[in-house]
């Protein structure tokens, strides 16, 4: 895979040539580390009850809640027969996760207003805590593919 096919690369419009290619090519090794990372997030061995479709309909909710269309429709493909809950009007319900999806709205979305109540709600809803830590571990690695595409946009456009 070229250094420009990497998902944060891609999203962020960034292209061989230009400034923001060039700033990307002497920090390759991060994104290498980037791609293995949401490889690590949206693609483990282990999946716990978050399935791979599953978990790339919760990066595209996340990059929607966050108004980054590029890198939703990046996840989306990946999101199968969950690709519905993607769209943030879907509470979860008809899923049986909509105590899940309340908590990945709020973290992606509020995060200062995410309190104990929200982890002790999960575990209400018979969620195991390490199951828990893979749902903060999908949204901390979304938050911080949401940053690097935005500065990398900023970077590319200069504004």
């Amino acid at each position: 895979m070229s250094l420009f096919e990497s998902t944060v690369l891609s999203a962020a419009g960034v292209v061989p040539g230009g400034e923001a290619a060039a700033a990307a090519e002497t920090r390759a090794n991060i994104f290498d580390m980037t791609r293995i990372a949401e490889d690590a997030v949206l693609r483990p061995r282990d999946t716990g009850p978050w399935s791979h479709p599953l978990r790339a309909a919760l990066a595209a909710r996340i990059a929607r809640l966050n108004g980054e269309n590029a890198l939703a429709e990046h996840h989306m493909a990946a999101a199968g027969d969950f690709a519905a809950l993607a769209d943030p009007a879907d509470d979860g319900a008809s899923r049986g996760c909509g105590a899940v999806i309340a908590f990945m709205d709020k973290v992606a979305a509020r995060t200062r207003d995410v309190q104990v109540r929200d982890i002790t709600a999960l575990q209400s809803a018979g969620i195991a805590d390490a199951d828990i830590v893979r749902l903060a571990e999908l949204n901390a690695f979304l938050a911080y593919q949401l940053r690097v595409i935005a500065g990398l946009r900023l970077m590319r456009t200069g504004g």
